[in-house]
């Protein structure tokens, strides 16, 4: 396969030929930044994490090289920047035993924005060559420019392989925003109560961020614990640990379907549950 950037990164963390791999991806994660498969997508990792009849696949599409740092990363420039965030990366994708690690190198400049082909004949491509039955990536509602920036284009690549990649779920993550202002009947509850111990794993991988200013770990276990017991209010914890998601399949069931149209549904309808309380 061949990616825009020379300077791409293409991981086989659990060995075996490039073929292969892609062939046993279940369950694709697409992020902006190092650290967002395993802080948004954890559910995909999760549900292919020692079962032997799925695998997941990670897509970063971001270079790191404008990440926050203080601490003993303060002194370290854009370039030092991008090597360790890609080291780190690779790290998680061994700890979670991905069957493949994307690494596009894009600047957030090139994601955000108007569309770039270049980002979306990647993303074509990996979706293309994976065929996978669940997609997580962004929400179309994040505070994050670049993160709405990967959604976006996410979402003109499977427009561009409809019908025939069409995924059996398409899930916006929470990220800098939660979902819990969604109302039910577009919300999608994952259960990921399993395994905390590798969901602390994972996240400790990322020291150039919690060393260096941002301890995501613990904020982002802490609103995984809190979704759980704050989704239902008449009811005892099924959960102790959820994510939030937006489902997405409407805007591939429906390719002419305006994105701002769609987030505008969901806002309506959460006015409109809390004037019907009121």
């Amino acid at each position: 396969m061949k990616l825009t950037k020379a300077t791409a990164d293409i991981f086989l963390p659990s060995g075996g030929t490039f073929d292969d791999a892609l062939q046993s991806v279940t369950h694709l994660g697409i992020g902006a930044h190092q650290d967002d498969l395993e802080f948004t997508t954890y559910h995909g990792i999760l549900s292919c994490f020692e079962k032997p009849n799925a695998g997941f696949c990670g897509v970063t599409c971001t270079d790191g090289a404008g990440s926050p740092r203080a601490g003993d990363y303060a002194r370290y420039t854009d370039e030092d920047m991008r090597a360790i965030r890609r080291e780190e990366q690779r790290t998680a994708a061994q700890v979670g035993r991905f069957k493949a690690m994307f690494q596009l190198d894009f600047t957030s400049k090139e994601i955000k924005g108007a569309a770039n082909p270049d980002v979306i004949a990647d993303l074509t491509s990996i979706i293309a060559a994976t065929r996978p039955k669940v997609i997580y990536t962004h929400n179309l509602a994040d505070r994050h420019p670049t993160h709405v920036g990967v959604v976006k284009h996410v979402i003109h690549a499977l427009r561009g392989l409809l019908p025939d990649y069409r995924p059996e779920a398409f899930y916006g993550c929470e990220g800098w925003r939660d979902l819990d202002w969604m109302p039910q009947a577009y919300t999608k509850v994952l259960d990921v109560s399993e395994r905390e111990h590798l969901a602390a794993s994972l996240s400790g991988t990322f020291d150039s961020q919690i060393a260096g200013g941002k301890r995501y770990d613990l904020a982002i276990l802490g609103r995984r614990r809190a979704n759980a017991t704050m989704f239902a209010s008449h009811g005892v914890d099924e959960m102790s640990s959820a994510q939030y998601a937006m489902d997405m399949l409407p805007l591939l069931d429906d390719p002419t379907l305006d994105l701002k149209a769609y987030v505008e549904t969901l806002i309506s309808d959460f006015r409109n549950e809390i004037f019907a309380n009121l």
